[in-house]
């Protein structure tokens, strides 16, 4: 099979579908790999890299998009729309819920499109989004990274250090969601030693939570009125909430972000399925705060795009099998894997991913 790996176009990301690696990998199977020159730059991967994988290094993006199999970081742009045709397998992270212009023309393409982020395992009865969990980690620990930096008074925060020191209160950082970003967001909260209170409606999930910090943190019971208790006190809000193909509920409204204290920040990871707060809108990493109601938003669909050594060899560890399964079997690779087909988004011009379809019921 023809695999293409385009040069990914949205602001500041440097992640790139494949590592030379996973070039060998596919080449190794006798399928031919073009990648687009200057992809792999930002991720610390030269053009001579990919050659000496075997992969063919191409000028345009057009030819990059000339393949059977097209492998991806984020959703293609509008600007990439042209490339999408019939025939064509898509793989790369969607989030369809935030974007009916993207889902729009998937569906008008005729393109075969799965999400990384719907690829889905069952292991002990437990869902699981083994190409999800990569990227989530690492946005966890970078909301915090990034909370603690905004805070500082420079970049317009209130001026906390998250640590405090002996004789002042450390900072207080509320964590809406108790999944892989929350528990990771946790990890990196109390490590700095911060005051930390995670939220979530799983009340098992809590009692694992404890199983692994223990007294360090509050655990709560979501709700709406423990959320509207909490904000006034927060130094930084973190939201990391998961509803797997849907936008997230909204949790905190414009009201209750007018008693946050100012100069406090809300860091969404949640932005790219549409956000858990009101007054958040998805921003960049070339220009990724805004102020309102005197509160520090900080929302970058791609936060891991920030960290692209790390995360393109992350993900890329999660993605090679699935990729090497399509590029196998095609059609077939849906039949032999059930979790590639929960992934499967779009096909033969149709939505057909149950969860996308309740947000586009008409498409």
């Amino acid at each position: 099979m023809q695999i293409g790996v385009p040069k990914e176009r949205k602001d500041q990301e440097f992640r790139v579908g494949l590592t030379p690696a996973g070039v060998q990998a596919l080449r190794e199977r006798g399928h031919e790999v073009r990648i687009e020159t200057g992809a792999g730059v930002g991720s610390g991967f030269s053009d001579e890299s990919y050659q000496a994988a075997g992969a063919t290094v191409v000028e345009t993006a057009q030819q990059a998009w000339d393949a059977e199999l097209v492998v991806k970081v984020k959703e293609p742009l509008p600007s990439e729309y042209r490339y999408l045709r019939s025939g064509q397998y898509l793989f790369t992270y969607l989030h369809l819920a935030a974007s009916r212009e993207l889902t729009v023309a998937l569906v008008q393409s005729g393109v075969t499109a799965i999400a990384y982020e719907s690829v889905e395992e069952n292991y002990h009865h437990q869902r699981s989004f083994p190409l999800l969990t990569p990227m989530s980690m690492i946005a966890g620990r970078l909301a915090v990274q990034f909370g603690a930096r905004f805070l500082e008074r420079p970049q317009g925060g209130r001026g906390v250090l998250l640590s405090g020191i002996p004789g002042v209160s450390p900072g207080r950082v509320v964590i809406l969601g108790g999944g892989i970003v929350g528990t990771e967001a946790a990890r990196m909260a109390i490590g700095l030693g911060a005051q930390v209170s995670i939220l979530d409606i799983n009340l098992e999930r809590l009692k694992y939570l404890e199983t692994l910090f223990g007294a360090r943190v509050e655990y709560l019971y979501s709700t709406s009125h423990q959320i509207a208790a909490l904000l006034p006190h927060a130094d930084l809000v973190i939201g990391a909430v998961l509803v797997p193909g849907q936008r997230p509920p909204c949790l905190v409204p414009k009201a209750l972000v007018q008693t946050m204290r100012p100069g406090a920040v809300i860091v969404d990871v949640a932005v790219d399925q549409g956000g858990c707060v009101e007054t958040l809108r998805p921003t960049t990493h070339s220009d990724p705060t805004y102020t309102a109601f005197g509160v520090v938003h900080y929302g970058v669909p791609n936060m891991p795009g920030a960290v692209p050594w790390t995360a393109t060899q992350a993900l890329m560890n999660s993605t090679l099998p699935y990729i090497l399964r399509l590029a196998d079997h095609g059609d077939r690779a849906l039949e032999l894997s059930p979790a590639l087909a929960k992934g499967l988004v779009i096909q033969h011009h149709r939505l057909v991913h149950p969860d996308v379809r309740q947000v586009f019921p008409d498409l």
